[in-house]
């Protein structure tokens, strides 16, 4: 029997590692100088707002080419961080020009707005000095002015060089439940601190600095492993992901499976839930878990223990259950009898899933889904070929062009999300998020109902890597833009508050930030992994779902300048400052992508739980009631799931084609599904 199989994305993987590494560096302390002692042209000492330090700050001129000027001294030459505090109480940009010794080093540095003047902000750069003294000048380049400067930091420049990618891995002592990992060695400016392991999506491991190999214990025999190795620097910074490699264990000497469990009964059975009980296998060497399942899909496994409350029903649907068990070599034993019964009937608040058909076929890997504004078609993202579709009600699809310069990851980065603009009707403008040479990109174009043109750079910088990319993008009900991050594979990213990875951004529809937003930039919510859900509810509050690593995926109530958690905390935890989830899965049965509100319901799709979840609202509280699943099993791996306006009807897209489903390309569909 052949047990050949690649691991899921999500998939935990039991290895004697270490699993924690050193975080970024804290940067070295600053020399403040005070603006107000400053030359100033164009420009006045104030104290007429809060929150300043020193004894005032500098209110410039609303003219081009007002400036301030400070004189630092250095101990020697090279490269210095620049931290400048500031106040923009407009909302309109306010960008400078800094120069060194009369040479523009950093032209046309945004300062965008703070919310009010009282609100202060910084922003970094980093410039070159001279050994002895400098000017350093920051000088208005509109007429608007500068934004009210209150003081500059000169330190230590941070160390911002990633290390060089490693090599091509390679596998040798390859055993039953162990491989020995090895790969090129990675350069870095400072030095490699150390290198992350993957497989897939997953850190499953890590190995010091100075090594080119490592040892993965703890692995299931005849299993195929792809793994990709990281670099990383004392600072924080990562190299992008090596080439991949497919290791394969051997097949285990343990071919004696374990024994049929003994009578698998159900009682107990309500609309979300039933209590399962059976016999107790025996094996030659040791059961290590029972699965619960239909034919070969997988509802629960059980690793102590012969009863389970299986929960997550769909209501009012019939169950054909079966108990195997297994032992570390994975030999699966007979299937119990198998044991039948139908839930009771569904709740009726919200609705539920009432029937679903194929809508439309012959997709490859369709990842974002938005609907126009007058809901009779939708544009649609295929990620890796980077082409996009006009879809209609009735099935009919039309490309109606490409976005350019996407590129793949051999991942999950190319062309992700799509957003119509509100006001579409008028401005004709659309959205994308996409992977780019040098990372990810928000860019703009204009479709005209017929095809696709003019594009333009809407925020780069987004780091990307050959996993944790976000990409999902949505219009709140305040006419902004929102978009989710990932944190490319360096989790430090999702504290980074002057980071754009690991976030969940707001922004105008001509590139800038949005007023108000928490920070004063970009940043609207921080410490995400790989954030791909976003959709707002009757009320206007935004959720979200994003992936966990190995242990719990998170549906989160979004708050602006909220922290949820990563990497500190993988779903719940205590810890002081830190905004825990509104409802959490194990990775095995969700895995989730994107998510859509119907009648107060969450609906969310999943990935490597191949099942949508239904999640009631508790009304309008900040609670979920008891999440339920459906079609497990049954379409594969389900991406995105979108309200279609105007009905209480779902699309839903797979996307079994991707290098987690390894289906042919075309295999994917388009379903609708309707609530009743």
């Amino acid at each position: 029997m052949n047990l050949r199989r690649v691991l899921p994305c999500g998939l935990a993987v039991a290895l004697a590692l270490p699993l924690a590494g050193p975080s970024r560096a804290a940067a070295l302390a600053a020399t403040d100088y005070q603006a107000e002692d400053a030359t100033i042209v164009q420009g006045t000492v104030a104290a007429n707002h809060t929150g300043y330090t020193g004894t005032g700050f500098v209110d410039y001129t609303n003219v081009k080419g007002s400036y301030v000027e400070f004189t630092v001294s250095g101990a020697s030459a090279g490269t210095a961080s620049l931290t400048l505090r500031y106040a923009n109480g407009t909302s309109t940009d306010r960008p400078m020009d800094i120069s060194v010794n009369g040479t523009v080093v950093s032209p046309a540095v945004s300062f965008p707005a703070t919310t009010d003047w009282n609100t202060w902000a910084t922003k970094t750069v980093t410039i070159p000095l001279t050994a002895g003294t400098d000017k350093i000048r920051a000088t208005a380049t509109t007429a608007g002015g500068g934004p009210n400067l209150d003081r500059v930091g000169v330190g230590a420049a941070a160390d911002t060089q990633a290390p060089t990618r490693p090599g091509q891995p390679s596998c040798s002592d390859i055993g039953e439940d162990a491989i020995t990992l090895s790969w090129g060695a990675s350069t870095d400016n400072v030095g490699v601190a150390a290198y992350d392991l993957y497989e897939h999506g997953n850190k499953i491991g890590e190995a010091e600095g100075s090594a080119t190999s490592k040892a993965l214990t703890g692995l299931t025999p005849n299993t195929t492993y792809n793994l990709t190795v990281i670099a990383r620097d004392a600072a924080g910074n990562t190299s992008a992901a090596s080439p991949v490699v497919d290791c394969t264990t051997k097949p285990s000497s343990d071919s004696v499976p374990p024994t049929k469990p003994g009578t698998l009964s159900a009682a107990g059975v309500t609309a979300n839930s039933a209590d399962l009980s059976w016999g107790a296998s025996t094996d030659d060497r040791a059961v290590v878990a029972y699965d619960i399942r239909n034919d070969t899909t997988v509802y629960k496994t059980v690793t102590s223990g012969t009863t389970t409350t299986l929960t997550g029903l769909a209501c009012d649907s019939p169950y054909s259950l079966n108990v195997v068990a297994r032992d570390a070599a994975g030999n699966v034993s007979q299937p119990s009898n198998t044991v039948t019964f139908t839930t009771k009937a569904c709740a009726t608040d919200g609705g539920v899933p009432s029937s679903i058909a194929t809508l439309s076929t012959g997709w490859t890997i369709p990842w974002g889904t938005y609907w126009m504004p007058d809901g009779q078609s939708a544009l649609v993202t295929e990620r890796d070929d980077f082409r996009v579709w006009k879809l209609t009600k009735s099935g009919s699809r039309t490309q109606v062009g490409t976005v350019p310069n996407a590129v793949t990851t051999n991942g999950e980065g190319g062309l992700l999300g799509v957003a119509v603009d509100p006001k579409w009707d008028t401005n004709h403008y659309v959205y994308f998020m996409h992977t780019a040479a040098e990372g990810n990109r928000v860019v703009r174009m204009t479709y005209d109902g017929t095809r696709l043109s003019d594009y333009k750079i809407l925020l780069q910088g987004i780091k990307k890597n050959r996993y944790h990319n976000g990409g999902r993008l949505a219009f709140g009900p305040d006419g902004y833009l929102y978009v989710s991050t990932g944190e490319a594979q360096t989790p430090d990213l999702a504290q980074d508050k002057n980071s754009l990875n690991g976030k969940i951004l707001r922004m105008t529809t001509d590139g800038r930030p949005a007023p108000g937003n928490p920070f004063g930039n970009y940043v609207y919510s921080l410490g995400h992994r790989n954030p791909q859900g976003l959709a707002f509810d009757r009320s206007g509050r935004l959720w979200e779902a994003e992936f966990g690593n190995s242990s719990k995926d998170e549906l989160n109530l979004i708050k602006p300048g909220a922290n949820y958690g990563w990497p500190t905390c993988e779903g719940n935890c205590d810890v002081a400052g830190m905004t825990n989830p509104k409802a959490t899965w194990n990775v095995s049965e969700a895995s989730p992508s994107g998510i859509a509100v119907v009648r107060n319901v969450i609906y969310m799709a999943s990935l490597r739980g191949e099942r949508l979840w239904r999640i009631p609202i508790n009304g309008d509280k900040e609670s979920v009631g008891t999440p339920t699943a459906y079609y497990v099993g049954t379409y594969g791996r389900l991406r995105t799931v979108t309200k279609v306006p105007g009905a209480d009807q779902l699309w839903l897209s797979t996307t079994n084609c991707d290098n987690n489903g390894g289906a042919a390309d075309g295999s994917d569909k388009i379903f609708r599904v309707s609530i009743s």
